[in-house]
């Protein structure tokens, strides 16, 4: 838990005016095992967390809709979300064509939100 707390400290010292967040709704395709998507997507975030752009990337199961996955993902700035598509992990997760993108947002944390917040 330290280590989490650690982390989230981290994130929130280093968000500024150009941190970029996305929101994107997965769907794991009805010929595709339920395990093996969700393994995919755990490895994706995986190598995500391992840009050096991406502050954070974590997948969300729908508890209604079991192949319905949510990720949050957060990005130093434009530049680095544009890289993370360059990436070969993110090329390969898009030609396995496991999941379908439903919906992704973009977003910009509010910043001033986290000042004097104790960890």
């Amino acid at each position: 838990m330290a280590h989490l707390l650690r982390e989230y400290e981290w994130i929130m010292i280093n968000i500024t005016k150009d941190t970029l967040s996305i929101t994107a709704e997965l769907l794991i395709k009805d010929a595709v095992a339920l395990d093996q998507g969700l393994l995919a997507i755990q490895q994706f975030c995986a190598d995500m967390n391992s840009e050096s752009g991406c502050y954070m990337a974590v997948a969300h199961q729908d508890r209604s809709e079991p192949r319905k996955v949510i990720l949050w993902e957060m990005y130093r700035d434009q530049a680095a979300f544009d890289a993370h598509f360059n990436e070969e992990h993110t090329q390969v997760f898009i030609r396995e064509g496991l999941t379908e993108l439903v919906k992704a947002t973009q977003s910009q944390p509010m910043a001033e939100t986290f000042k004097g917040v104790q960890l």
